[in-house]
């Protein structure tokens, strides 16, 4: 397997999950081919704006979550 993909934390948008466990955030990729793009993506655990995490993956993006 290869290596994961750094992507800053832009916004965080939603909260989500049974327990409200789960963030939507925008990330910001930070290297590689997809540099300077910014995706939506779900986050599981504690998270703020300017974080750092490590994608497995670029190329997913998580569907928007509405309120009712």
């Amino acid at each position: 397997m290869g290596e994961g993909v750094a992507a800053e934390i832009v916004e965080i948008r939603a909260k989500t999950g049974i327990y409200g466990e789960i963030y939507q955030v925008l990330c910001k990729i930070l290297e590689g081919p997809e540099t300077g793009r910014v995706i939506l993506r779900n986050v599981k655990g504690p998270v703020r704006k300017g974080m750092v995490l490590v994608l497995l993956e670029a190329e997913r993006e998580a569907k928007e979550i509405r309120a009712r």
